[in-house]
This record gives C-alpha cells, structure tokens and sequence, in this order.
C-alpha cells in the first residue's frame, strides 16, 4: 500500500514536471532550442523519476489517480507561468468607425508603433489601426484602445516574424525611459 509521502512525493514532482514540459514547449515553438533542451533535459529525468514512483511495487490506483491530478493541476500552473512570462508579440488590428486622433497620438507617445489605413466598410468609411506590440504589453494596450474607443473590432495575432520598423527604436526608448519594460 502507498504511504502519504509518496502521494505527497508524487503530486510536487507532477506540479514541476509538468510546468517544465510546458515551458520546453513554448520556448520550442517560440525557437528557443538551447533553452527548450535544457528543459528537455531536466523534464526526462523528472518523469523517469515520477514514473517509477507510480510504477513501483507498492503503489496501486491510488498512485495513478494521484499522478494524473498532479498532472492537470501542472498544466494550469504550466500555463500560469507562460502567460505571466509573455514571450513574443502580438499584431493586434484595430478597425474604426471614425479616424481617432486623440487614440493615434496617445498610443505613439506611449511608446506603439502604429500604421493608420483607410477603407470601405458596408456602409461608410472605415479606419484600421495595425499595432506590434510586445505580448507582455497587450493587455495595457487593450485597455487604451477600450478607454478611447470601447466600440473598436479588434483582431489579436501572434508575429512570428518581423525585421525593421518602428517597435524596435521605440523598444530600446522605453526600457532606457521606464526600467521596467518587459523583457
């Protein structure tokens, strides 16, 4: 029969584990190699380890329950974690009813590149707003866009790639200006 301290063992390497794999995961896609294999390093000898916790002779059902748990509750801390960290950037395409001026120029003086188009909508004129901006920003972005206009469609992607432009100068201003500007 299995001991308190090995369900106790058990659940804590889950809630390492599984946090570690989703990072690995994230740096992976995000082509962060040397970092996800590192990861992947450490995240193959805590499963083994785990595994042969659960896997052991005197462990049962108990052990697996208690292992899936401990896996579930590492995947909400797993992505606890990557959302906090907010690795990459995000295009957020902002369409308008009318041209805000007022919006533009606040965004710009925060430190937003943004690149103003005009179109057709079904009815009248329409105005889009494409903004890059870091992934760790967006909510503080969003909340601007909402305080000047809370009837904007916005569009959210991630930008897997860019080279030149605006947020790069703007970037290197904003962590001499504000000292804590996301990494």
């Amino acid at each position: 029969m299995i001991n308190i301290n090995e369900i106790f063992l058990i659940i804590l390497v889950q809630l390492i584990y599984v946090p570690i794999f989703t990072l690995r995961t994230m740096f992976l896609v995000k082509h962060m190699t040397l970092l996800a294999s590192l990861l992947g390093f450490m995240e193959a000898l805590i499963y083994v380890f785990a595994l042969s916790l659960v896997l052991s002779e005197n462990t049962g059902v108990i052990a697996m329950l208690v292992y899936a748990v401990g896996f579930g509750v590492g995947i909400l801390i797993g992505g606890a974690i990557e959302n906090k960290l907010a690795i990459g950037y995000n295009n957020l395409v902002v369409n308008l009813m009318e041209k805000n001026e007022q919006l533009i120029n606040h965004l710009r003086n925060e430190g937003y590149g943004v690149t103003v188009y005009e179109g057709e909508g079904r009815d009248s004129k329409r105005y889009r707003l494409d903004i890059l901006t870091k992934r760790c920003r967006e909510e503080e972005l969003m909340h601007i866009i909402e305080e000047f206009e809370p009837r904007a469609f916005i569009i959210c992607y991630e930008a897997k790639r860019f080279k030149g432009g605006y947020l790069l100068t703007s970037m290197k201003k904003m962590r001499k200006n504000r000292g804590n500007e996301c990494k």
